[in-house]
């Protein structure tokens, strides 16, 4: 019997061996990654996601509960049935909150429905964030694909509603338009965006840098950006830079 109260058959299928924490699909089964002991941590049948798994992983099948249902519907209606088909790739209801993953083209149409639509009213854009899922684990994906991803938290203070919007784009062709237009408070956050990623919102009003300096080269939160740092010397003793002293994944 293992911790968790189910049966296991002692040896390498017991929790804890690497065959029950080896990624399979995106996925890890077991806790912490212990291989070569049984699993003593009472975790044994946890199942988690790999790190940056949600890039590949399914859309989640309707109906997706709650107010969700009525959100997506009153979009559909906003924008109609064919937009939303080719706006919308997929869309995931996960932790009590949805995100919909949106193509590029069609965003600008899809929050300014969003914003004015009287049956969905989100009025306020609180964040615009990036996510790099360079080398980042999960399901096998194509080399091109889209690891540049634009996160946006839409408010709806009528309703007292929240959703997640998700573009992707890939590195080498990092654009996406600019939300400001519809949504005033996105200014700073775009800025923010594009000096940590590099990411460009085009018909921003003044796209530059916010928090490293104007001539800076490249984008720090990249996850190919070099860690740089300066040697720091004490006691007769120098410590190198972080990405000169050990190997990083």
């Amino acid at each position: 019997m293992s911790n968790d109260g189910g049966e296991v058959v002692p040896g390498r299928e017991e929790a804890g061996y690497d065959a029950a924490t080896a990624p399979s699909g995106g996925f890890r089964k077991g806790s912490f990654g212990v291989t070569g002991s049984g699993d003593t941590s009472g975790f044994g049948g946890l199942v988690r996601v790999e790190p940056g798994g949600a890039v590949a992983l399914h859309s989640t099948d309707r109906p997706y509960g709650g107010w969700f249902d009525e959100v997506t519907d009153a979009l559909i209606e906003a924008v109609g049935e064919a937009t939303y088909a080719a706006a919308v790739s997929r869309v995931l209801v996960d932790r009590g909150e949805i995100t919909y993953f949106v193509a590029r083209e069609h965003l600008l149409t899809l929050v300014q429905a969003l914003r004015d639509d009287e049956a969905l009213r989100f009025e306020l854009c609180s964040s615009v964030s990036g996510v790099d899922y360079l080398d980042s684990g999960g399901p096998a994906v194509d080399p091109g694909r889209p690891r540049l991803h634009v996160v946006y938290h839409l408010t709806s203070m009528t309703y007292r509603r929240r959703i997640r919007l998700e573009v992707a784009v890939t590195a080498e062709d990092a654009h996406v338009p600019s939300v400001t237009g519809i949504y005033p408070t996105a200014d700073w956050h775009e800025r923010e965006t594009w000096d940590m990623f590099g990411i460009v919102f085009d018909g921003h009003p003044a796209l530059t840098r916010i928090l490293m300096p104007d001539d800076w080269d490249g984008h720090p939160q990249r996850k190919d950006y070099p860690l740089g740092g300066i040697p720091v010397e004490y006691h007769d003793a120098t410590i190198p830079p972080p990405d000169t002293r050990r190997a990083y994944r």
